[in-house]
């Protein structure tokens, strides 16, 4: 096979972004537990950028607040073109996301309440809340045409609403301090994109240049920036017809090799440089732990199918289309996969506590590895035969 040809399949392949992803992991945990460890977290630690506009972070900060805003950029694109002609283009297909997430969120923070309620461990009930999508996302895309693709964007849907539920509790919960002159000049800024997309602008430089300045006003209210990247996306023009290429659907091939084979095995290197200590393998059998695991696990898998059941049985959402309740059962899984969003909450919960926030991480390590197994599985043995779905 021609080499140009060669490359051109793999980074055409969904399964390959996700192997890669799997690989930094790997890679990143035995740095991290390796005499390389200090050394590279030395390097994610080092400030970088300009004194001059505020803009002098760490590596990992421009990494997880910068880059992995064009990931949810990327997300955002893929979510509103299905919303406008896709399988989200219905009220009853839209709606399973948002009544799923819901569940995805309450289920498990009550299981971890359950667990450590007047304990010293009570304020990181938000930890099991959160669906980490990139790497949930990645896992699914290694099932190939396995399993339907309205079930891959039900994922994806799910995950961003549950994120930016995620989000929206930093924000309340876990935000010491709120700039609300810079909340306000982002809602400045996300109103002129919409009145952008209104007058019916369709040069996409005229969306990014405001967009970079909604991710800075953003970043400085207080807020978690990567919100930027899927405001900007809803504001981005698209159209219903499937013969003319939209603005949005060119950015959208545009940012797929970048987010997919670098952004995303970058985020991934950077996030899962755990060093093991004893303390945290004893830390999983505490209260913390089995309420970390049980609800990203348990949590998740009951929340979201719950709400879906009650919610389709009352005729307000319906099914993936080609889907089954094993495939649900299987997504429900997979968006237990926490990991960075859990484990930027832990830290949240318990600042300066560096022994709890070590038994959260390798507790919240041990549950995504878990939903990632188990959801991986239940949705490969959702098709035995293996044949290829094609959506109608």
């Amino acid at each position: 096979m021609n080499l140009s040809i060669y490359f051109k399949n793999f980074f055409n392949n969904s399964q390959s972004s996700g192997i890669i992803l799997i690989f930094c992991v790997i890679i990143s945990l035995l740095i991290a537990n390796s005499d390389a460890g200090a050394d590279f977290q030395n390097i994610l630690d080092t400030t970088i950028g300009t004194h001059f506009f505020g803009l002098e972070y760490p590596v990992s900060i421009w990494i997880n607040d910068g880059l992995m805003a064009i990931f949810f950029l990327l997300v955002g694109l893929e979510i509103k073109r299905e919303l406008v002609e896709g399988e989200l283009s219905s009220f009853k297909n839209a709606s399973l996301p948002i009544f799923a997430a819901i569940g995805g969120m309450l289920i498990p923070a009550v299981i971890y309440s359950v667990f450590n309620s007047g304990t010293a461990y009570g304020n990181g009930w938000g930890i099991p809340m959160a669906t980490d999508i990139a790497f949930s996302l990645a896992i699914i895309s290694m099932l190939g045409s396995r399993i339907p693709a309205s079930i891959k964007i039900f994922l994806a849907a799910l995950a961003i609403v549950d994120d930016l539920g995620a989000i929206l509790v930093i924000a309340v919960f876990y935000t010491e301090q709120i700039h609300w002159l810079y909340l306000i000049l982002s809602f400045a800024i996300t109103a002129l994109l919409f009145l952008l997309n209104y007058l019916k602008v369709t040069k996409i430089i005229f969306y990014l240049i405001p967009g970079l300045f909604l991710w800075y006003f953003l970043h400085h209210s207080g807020i978690h920036a990567t919100i930027a990247g899927v405001l900007l996306a809803f504001s981005i023009p698209t159209n219903p017809s499937y013969t003319e290429i939209s603005p949005l659907e060119k950015l959208e091939h545009q940012l797929h090799v970048p987010v997919n084979f670098f952004i995303m095995p970058l985020f991934a290197l950077t996030n899962t440089n755990i060093a093991f200590n004893s303390g945290m393998v004893e830390g999983l059998t505490s209260t913390l732990g089995l309420g970390i695991i049980c609800g990203l696990v348990l949590g998740k898998l009951i929340g979201i199918n719950l709400f879906s059941f009650i919610a389709i049985k009352l005729k307000l959402s319906s099914l993936p289309q080609n889907s089954s309740w094993l495939q649900m059962a299987g997504v429900g899984l997979l968006a237990g996969i926490g990991f960075t969003m859990s484990i930027f909450i832990a830290l949240l919960s318990f600042k300066g506590q560096i022994e709890i926030q070590d038994e959260a991480k390798f507790s919240i390590l041990i549950a995504s590895v878990v939903a990632a197994v188990l959801g991986y599985l239940v949705l490969y043995l959702s098709n035995k035969n293996g044949e290829e779905i094609t959506e109608e």
